[in-house]
């Protein structure tokens, strides 16, 4: 089977590449990624050689180079998003361009080429905020909070509107939050672990309780490659963790284990709309087809810890320029950036 997974390059992405070609011989990729700030090529080193692989760069939102790219495939894994909630919110053109345009126009080039399977990977926050004792179905509401989870909100109502206008054979994941090797440092885990190996202020959002389900990548990418190979075509597929944290509690359990005091903990001013609880069930997905988490959260925080400890030349390479530039905006003049974010939503509110 050949599969062209967009955004590849990705943290999720290149963990699900790697995995479908230790497979089996039986599978081809083909890796369409842009290589934005948080694409990286060194993730997929291991395999970079493998003949079953071939990379393209690539933007979804460009039919024209899609069609090349995905022409002769027989499954589409897409991946490729604007996935950080902050960025999101300080330029929300850019993941409504991605997410929505992008994912229509892979949506169409894939009914012209007749795919056979097209799976579409979303996010948990398409639900919103989750009262406490509730855990969200696949059928739940969807009411995103940030600009990121409304365009993955929309770009999952394309694609069900592509089953059931077309027929298209088009199946969606919703997974809770990915942690693991191998991902950007501008997310939660990766931002705490890395500063505090180095003994820099953790910053936490308002008080920090809010509460989030941690999936490592692996199980993610293990429940993905069961829904793309067996998963009934038109359905949702939540696939969760094993464990619902607190924010706060997470980077303080960090901080025990990288050996490092709770001094470094920094409360810094909370992201608008910030979602306070992230809650799902995956019933759906162990009845059907028999997945179920295998990391627990103390062993792959320690794995985790263990990779960023012993890969600092791929974590200086990845925080250049543009995620100093980020890190700036987001942390450090924090205040003033929430504050034009502030001014220009009360100027658009008065015209």
């Amino acid at each position: 089977m050949k599969l062209f997974v967009t955004g590849g390059a990705g943290f999720i992405g290149s963990i699900f590449i790697r995995h479908v070609l230790s497979l089996s011989a039986n599978f081809a990729v083909v890796n369409f990624d842009k290589l934005t700030y948080a694409g990286n090529l060194s993730n997929l080193e291991p395999i970079g050689q493998n003949s079953a692989y071939q990379f393209i760069n690539g933007d979804i939102c460009d039919p024209v180079a899609v069609e090349a790219g995905m022409d002769g495939c027989d499954g589409v894994v897409h991946f490729a998003a604007e996935s950080h909630v902050d960025r999101s919110i300080y330029e929300p053109a850019v993941a409504i361009e991605t997410n929505l345009t992008g994912t229509f126009i892979l949506l169409e080039v894939a009914r012209k080429l007749g795919i056979r399977r097209f799976l579409h990977v979303s996010t948990d926050e398409v639900y919103g905020d989750i009262a406490p004792g509730i855990y969200t179905e696949e059928d739940s509401p969807l009411r995103p909070s940030s600009p990121y989870a409304a365009s993955k909100a929309g770009a999952d109502l394309i694609v069900g509107s592509f089953v059931r206008t077309y027929g298209f054979p088009a199946i969606i994941t919703r997974s809770s939050n990915n942690y693991g090797p191998y991902q950007f440092p501008e997310k939660f885990l990766p931002l705490m672990i890395t500063n505090g190996l180095e003994d820099k202020q953790l910053p936490i959002y308002g008080d920090g309780r809010q509460e989030r389900e941690w999936l490592h990548v692996e199980d993610n990418c293990r429940g993905i490659l069961e829904v793309l190979m067996r998963g009934r075509v038109g359905e949702v597929y939540n696939i969760g963790g094993l464990d619902v944290v607190q924010n706060l509690s997470l980077a303080r359990r960090l901080l025990g284990l990288l050996g490092k005091p709770e001094s470094l903990l920094s409360f810094v001013a909370d992201r608008p709309g910030h979602d306070r609880r992230y809650a799902m069930t995956s019933r759906k997905i162990k009845s059907e087809l028999g997945w179920k988490p295998e990391i627990s959260l103390d062993a792959g925080l320690r794995q985790t810890i263990d990779w960023y400890m012993n890969n600092g030349s791929w974590l200086a390479a990845v925080r250049g320029g543009d995620y100093r530039a980020y890190y700036q905006e987001c942390y450090v003049n924090r205040d003033a950036s929430l504050f034009a974010i502030a001014g220009s939503a009360h100027e658009s509110s008065r015209s």
